[in-house]
This record gives structure tokens, C-alpha cells and sequence, in this order.
């Protein structure tokens, strides 16, 4: 089965942003830098291929040559760096790198690597996606880049409407829909807004504000937890409450806890009677409120783990009952899904949702958390940073949409394949693995042993593979995570599948070994 080209995507600047501010711009930077008017306004009309033959073609012709030295030598003197001790234990310096095309990279070793973790998730389009220079373009123009709330610019308001858009897949009547956007730059940041603005609905964030709907309730937060129902599944950041959703700070976590303050009840994954248990011990006492319900869709901190739709809908019904907001944090699976929003899919309704990473393909940190607006009720810096509204960042975020939404069918495909292709390999091999988890280009292979998976990686590496297994949650098996690209086809899909087998195959034949 073959998928070998995208649909063509050629736009202007004006074609994205528009002919009439595109004038306004030009004029602007002729007044100020003195440049020739006519010459300005050809930039701004000059239209880029998204992803041409030629660049899908020249990284088909790089495939076999994954793994090899591409350059004459290695970098010798690299920087040591000053980074944590925990960091430090981890870094690759081999494969860090000096150049990336499209799906590959080239380390300081001077080997060609393949992501197939897109840069650890956030690098959908790949490398150098031709489209993205339309932002070199926007450079020459003279847009600013830097901003402030207060003066969010053309673009960054358009984008807005256009994540408003299609999020409710062009119906924005329902009185549900979302309806607001607030311009973040991690995800981590967009996850904890969410937070606050749920916690609002408890505790004043300010002395000026209106008394809360729930005040004097303890807030009781859902979160998708461990198999064994403790709070370790999940992953929705790294600010404070956020990493306490999932277990961390313990002590801390405790004395608030203690002291009916704040509570974070776990529920396992796909688990409808640990909802309706929830629900029942919360909702029925009068102390307490269910302050939201934080879900992921793919649990990729947790062995690529998918939840059911039946689970999903499930625990939506439930919310929607109990007046209980929902918090899609898709973060892991935005853009990775055609109609850019997997809760889409699913048929869900979320109040809240966290995306990033993947719409502004690397190139910025830049996070959205889009909202209906019965949670619009944080004060100007209750949620806000000073540098999430750049305007470059969301030009990144307009053409990777662009160029994903008229390939939406093609990329459904090619997901859907690679997953065919993954789990036929791996059920050759019952005795090493042990499932296959994820949806579409996110996949989580799942090992019977630690050492398996270790070595499974090892060697791919030493292949040219950018890979890696989780390895440390106890109650999940060890899983090798893989997030390729969603400009990969069929024919690179093959060649990684290929190399897969081929490990495997030496992998199986080793324990045959030791089994005589």
C-alpha cells in the first residue's frame, strides 16, 4: 500500500493573514524603514509550496542512508553545558543536533538519525517544512514577533477565531462550544490555567473578586490515574498543582488533603466503575464539589494507553449532569489527528482544552487553552503570561493548520497504516511483546521484559533511530513509545517497520540461544 505524495498546499502570506492587513503592513515598514513600497507587497503576495515533490522526494532518497555517517567527521569540542544532575544523567550528546530536514536529524556524530518520536512530540511537520517560510517572509515585512496581552495583534486574534473555528467544527452556536482562547507558551502553562479557572469557581483569585459558586466546597479534582487507581498515569505538566495530579509532592499534597483544602482522586483508565464511584462518594456529600474532571485521550506517559470512547462519554454524561467542567488536555494528540482535535473523534464535548506542542511544529513555544466561557472568569493576570501572544508563533500555528487540514484524509490514512504495519510485526513475536497501544502515528509497543525493550532500543539507536522505552512505572509494562511525523509516508513507514523486524528477529533468536 502506497500514499507517496500530499495534497499541494501553495499560499501567500496575504493568502493566510489577509491582502488588506498585508498592505497595512507593508506601509508601515516602507514609512519606517524606508524600504520600496512595490517591492514589500511582492513578499507579502509571493506564494510558498507547503511541502513539495521535490523535498518529499529528496527525504525518500535519504532513507537508506539512516544510520550512516553523512558527514566527514564528528564534532570533537562540544559545549559541556551547566544543566541539573538529573538532566545531565540522560544527555545523548551523539545525537543532539547540528542540522535537521524533514524527518531526520543529523547528530554531533555526524550520523543521519530518523525522529520517530517527532523531536519528542512537538515536531509533527518535521524540520525545515518548506511552509514555515512564509515566516521568514513575515521577517522581511517587519512584523514584530514580541508583543503583550494588551496588544495582541492581527494575527494572533485571527488565529484565535480559527482555533474557535475548528474546535467546534464550524458549529459555534451550541450554548457549550468553545468560545475562548487564551495565548499561552507551554503546555504546562495552558494545563495549570485550566486549573485556576476551575479552582476559581472555589476560591477568590483575587481579594476584589465576586464570591465563587462553590465557596466553602472542598474541590475535588478527577484525574485518569495508574491501573492500580493512584495517582501516576497521568501527565498534564510541570507547575505545582499540575505535577500533584499526579502524585508528586507528596508530603505537601498530604497537608492539604488533610486539611480540606484540595483533593485529587484518581480513577482508572477506562475504568466506568470507578467513575460512577467517584461521582457517587463526591457528588452525594455535601463537603465536597467535583472541581473538574482532567483527561488526556492518549495516555502517552503511560504506555501510549488509548481511552475507550465508551469511558470518554461516560464520564462526560456524568459531568455534564453534575455541572462538572471536562479538560481535554491534548497537548499529546493535537494536530496528530485529522480534524486537528482528537476529542473531535470521539464526539466529545470538552469545557476546556490544552493544546501545543504540535500546531506551531517546534518552530515557538507556544500553548493555547481554548474554553467556553462559563469558566471565563480569571482577572487580566490570573492565567495570562506577558509573552504569549507573539505573532510569528501563531503564523506557525495558521500554516501548519493549513497545510494539515487540506491532508486530513491522507493523514488518517497513513496513521491507520502505520498501525496496521506495527501490529503485524508485533504479532510474530507473542514471546517479546506483549500489545500494541496508542491511535494512528502515536504507538506505544509493549515488552514482556525490561531487558527486551532495552535492547529493542539500544539497537535501533545504534541504527540511526531516535527511540526510547519507558522503563520506570512500575505497575506498566516497559513500552517503546513512537510519535512519527505526520509528513512520513508509507515507503519510510516501511523502512522503520523493516528495521523493527529486524531487531526483533535478533532479539528472538538470541533468547532461542540461551533457551538451548
Amino acid at each position: 500500500m502506497r500514499f507517496e505524495s500530499f495534497n499541494p498546499v501553495c499560499c501567500s502570506l496575504a493568502d493566510i493573514v489577509g491582502k488588506e492587513y498585508l498592505e497595512a503592513v507593508c506601509e508601515a515598514r516602507a514609512a519606517l524603514s524606508g524600504d520600496d513600497i512595490d517591492s514589500l507587497l511582492k513578499s507579502a503576495t509571493q506564494p510558498v509550496e507547503f511541502f513539495p515533490d521535490t523535498f518529499h522526494k529528496r527525504l525518500l532518497s535519504l532513507t537508506p542512508k539512516v544510520g550512516e555517517q553523512v558527514c566527514k567527521s564528528r564534532l570533537m569540542h562540544s559545549a559541556k553545558g551547566a544543566t541539573t544532575t538529573a538532566f545531565q544523567a540522560v544527555t545523548l550528546t551523539d545525537g543532539a543536533p547540528i542540522n535537521g530536514f524533514g524527518y531526520y536529524r543529523v547528530g554531533e556524530d555526524g550520523r543521519l538519525y530518523m525522529i520517530t518520536k517527532s523531536e519528542h512530540y512537538h515536531a509533527p511537520v518535521g524540520h525545515a517544512f518548506p511552509g514555515y517560510a512564509l515566516i521568514e517572509h513575515a521577517r522581511r515585512l517587519g512584523i514584530p514577533n514580541a508583543t503583550h496581552n494588551n496588544t495582541r495583534g492581527h494575527i494572533t486574534r485571527l488565529l484565535e477565531e480559527a482555533l474557535v473555528h475548528e474546535a467546534n467544527g464550524g458549529d459555534e452556536t451550541r450554548p457549550d462550544a468553545i468560545n475562548r482562547v487564551l495565548n499561552l507558551e507551554t503546555g504546562s502553562l495552558a494545563t495549570e490555567a485550566a486549573f485556576k479557572m476551575l479552582l476559581a469557581r472555589f476560591y477568590r483569585s483575587q481579594t476584589e473578586m465576586p464570591t465563587p459558586k462553590y465557596e466553602g466546597k472542598i474541590p475535588v479534582f478527577l484525574v485518569l490515574g495508574n491501573n492500580d487507581g493512584l495517582l501516576a498515569g497521568n501527565y498534564h505538566g510541570t507547575t505545582i498543582f499540575t505535577q500533584m495530579l499526579r502524585g508528586m509532592w507528596p508530603e505537601l499534597y498530604a497537608r492539604m488533603a488533610d486539611n480540606e483544602i484540595v483533593r485529587m482522586h484518581a480513577v482508572r483508565p477506562n475504568s466506568i466503575e470507578d467513575l460512577n464511584e467517584a461521582f457517587r462518594l463526591f457528588e452525594n456529600n455535601r463537603q465536597y464539589k467535583i472541581a473538574g474532571f482532567f483527561h488526556e485521550i492518549v495516555m502517552m506517559n503511560y504506555g501510549a494507553l488509548p481511552l475507550s470512547v465508551d469511558f470518554l462519554q461516560h464520564a462526560y454524561a456524568l459531568c455534564q449532569k453534575h455541572d462538572v467542567p471536562t479538560v481535554a488536555d491534548e497537548i499529546q494528540s493535537c494536530l496528530w489527528t485529522p480534524g486537528l482535535f482528537l476529542f473531535r473523534e470521539y464526539g466529545l464535548h470538552p469545557t476546556l482544552v490544552a493544546i501545543g506542542k504540535g500546531f506551531p511544529g517546534g518552530e515557538y513555544p507556544a500553548s493555547r487553552l481554548l474554553f467556553n466561557s462559563s469558566v471565563d472568569n480569571l482577572a487580566q493576570f490570573g492565567a495570562l503570561v506577558t509573552n504569549g501572544q507573539e505573532e510569528l508563533a501563531s503564523l506557525a500555528y495558521l500554516i501548519t493548520m493549513e497545510w494539515a487540514k487540506r491532508n486530513q484524509e491522507r493523514i488518517r490514512k497513513i496513521g491507520a497504516y502505520y498501525g496496521e504495519r506495527i501490529e503485524a510485526m508485533a504479532a510474530q513475536y507473542p514471546g517479546i511483546i506483549y500489545d500494541v497501544t496508542g491511535h494512528q502515528h502515536l504507538r506505544g509497543i509493549s515488552f514482556r521484559d525490561i531487558d527486551s525493550a532495552v535492547a529493542f532500543v539500544s539497537q535501533l539507536r545504534q541504527l540511526g533511530f531516535d527511540i526510547s522505552a519507558q522503563t520506570y512505572k512500575i505497575d506498566c509494562p516497559p513500552v517503546v513509545l513512537t510519535k512519527i511525523p505526520i509528513i512520513v509516508c508509507p515507503r519510510a513507514i516501511d523502512f522503520l517497520i523493516e528495521r523493527m523486524d529486524g531487531v526483533l528477529r535478533t532479539i528472538a533468536s538470541g533468547a532461542t540461544e540461551q533457551a538451548k
